[in-house]
């Protein structure tokens, strides 16, 4: 099948930026400036006989009611990074070129939207209507239809046919160094048909490789590709809809539509989605895009329609959505589960349970961080745990002896203050909580030693021991011993029992 790529110029991007952002400024001369060096030049410009490039002093005695902005490059890039986006309810492969341009590789693809015509003429009105002055042409290759789009407006150049429509272009659209195109008019090459009549290696002598770049890409010798301002997803879904709809029942049900087509190509594949990320275009233009994520991979249609029950809420229809796109941004293998069968009902439901908790953990997911405990070989019991991933295979430490730990462990020891310590056991009391409780039934000490190996090898020993107070409840104490202190030892609370 024959490439074909629809690029698009906006010679006015910063003023169109400028209009649109203050409403006033529509009708009225407006040109937008920088410094260079000492000097303050014009960077856009639309209004008679000012232009890019211009003296501002020049620009404001030629034409008196010009309106000047202080140009922002960055803020005109992000908006062609935008426009891209928004180009992609057409093709997954829109890209921004250069610093007033957009590619279109619409591949296979013009049949959905009534032709080739139909395509150019939907996203030229498209951009027209949202305030932007827009040219275009559908060419074979990226560099002849950009090349098109700057001297014409409109024009379809037939499949292999790219050669014959650039012969007659001026040299300026190729977009090559103002000093490379006065070098070569001074010469009596004009046009891109002259410069490719010329041999090649004097031209590369005088004017560089950049010209003989440009003349390769639209000739076809040097393909571009199409860099895409997001990569395509392998498993996509998309539904146009006939009347714009604002309703959550509406998106609910093109969720659906959606969900059941992307599941079936990722059964047919056998993979399942780890992210899914669905994107709505409104009929102002605008694009919103809700996101879920699975910790394990998922295709199941009830549970992802679950997971966007909440993220669906975000979506501001406004004047309606047009258009739907869900994407499986990341996939994984994913096996068909069989049906349990007879004297396999206890592998049945295990695989049921586990099942229910991977949906579950993908709820709880959407809402907060969730997590699972992986053991750490360290001494210490704040440091022997670390979180990980809820469905990552976790490796249980072999038991040293029967050891018991509190149901709630505090990150740092509180210390605690102690009355009638005794030498080897815990202290008749201890104020904990602004209260003072009395310990009435202790068992230890447990004593945890530093780790030789590691850099706090001097730090005290720890003595453990399990106390139950007067009031019931069962805590968790430790006293920091180091042979030869006189100062008497401290003692913290690490846990709660009950």
């Amino acid at each position: 099948m024959a490439r074909r790529i629809l690029a698009l110029w906006l010679p006015q991007l910063p003023t169109d930026r400028l209009r649109r952002l203050e409403p006033a400024l529509r009708g009225v001369p407006l040109a937008a400036w920088t410094t260079a060096g000492n000097r303050r030049l014009l960077t856009a410009a639309e209004g008679p006989a000012i232009y890019a490039g211009q003296a501002l002093a020049d620009a404001q005695a030629i034409c008196p009611g010009l309106v000047l902005r202080q140009a922002d490059a960055a803020a005109d890039a992000d908006l062609l990074e935008r426009l891209a986006v928004w180009c992609l309810r057409w093709t997954p492969l829109a890209a921004v070129d250069g610093t007033d341009g957009l590619l279109l590789d619409i591949t296979g693809g013009t049949d959905l939207f009534g032709g080739e015509a139909a395509l150019l003429q939907q996203v030229r009105d498209g951009l027209q209507r949202t305030g932007f002055a827009v040219r275009a042409a559908l060419a074979g290759f990226a560099e002849t239809a950009a090349a098109l789009a700057r001297t014409t407006n409109g024009l379809i150049v037939p499949p292999d046919q790219d050669l014959a429509a650039v012969r007659s272009l001026p040299l300026a659209a190729l977009r090559l160094p103002p000093e490379v195109v006065s070098g070569l008019s001074r010469l009596g090459v004009q046009t891109v048909g002259d410069a490719l009549r010329q041999p090649r290696a004097p031209l590369a002598r005088r004017f560089g490789q950049v010209l003989l770049n440009a003349l390769d890409g639209v000739s076809g010798a040097r393909t571009r590709p199409v860099r895409p301002v997001r990569e395509p997803a392998a498993f996509l879904a998309i539904r146009d809809c006939l009347e714009p709809i604002f309703t959550r029942p509406a998106i609910d049900h093109v969720l659906e539509a959606l969900l059941a087509e992307l599941c079936r190509q990722q059964l047919e594949a056998g993979r399942g989605a780890r992210r899914l990320t669905l994107r709505a275009w409104r009929v102002d233009g605008a694009v919103q895009e809700v996101a879920i994520g699975t910790g394990a991979a998922a295709r199941d249609i009830a549970h992802l329609r679950r997971l966007f029950a909440e993220p669906l809420g975000t979506l501001e229809p406004d004047l309606g959505f047009e258009r739907f796109v869900l994407e499986a941004n990341v996939t994984e293998p994913l096996e068909g589960v069989q049906a349990v069968l007879r004297g396999e009902l206890r592998d049945g439901a295990a695989a049921a349970e586990d099942g229910a908790l991977a949906e579950l953990i993908d709820r709880l997911s959407q809402r907060l961080p969730v997590f699972r405990l992986q053991p750490v070989d360290s001494h210490w019991p704040e440091y022997a745990v670390a979180p990980a991933d809820p469905f990552a295979p976790v490796a249980l430490p072999v038991p040293l002896g029967e050891e018991h730990r509190p149901i709630r462990l505090f990150a740092t020891p509180i210390p605690l203050g102690v009355t009638a310590a005794v030498p080897n056991g815990p202290p008749a009391q201890l104020r904990w909580g602004g209260m003072l409780q009395r310990v009435i039934h202790w068992v230890g000490p447990e004593r945890l030693e530093p780790e030789w190996w590691g850099e706090d090898a001097e730090r005290p020993v720890r003595d453990y021991y399990r106390v139950e107070c007067s009031d019931g409840t069962r805590l968790w104490i430790c006293r920091l011993w180091e042979p030869g202190r006189v100062e008497p030892p401290r003692w913290f609370l690490h846990g709660v029992f009950a």
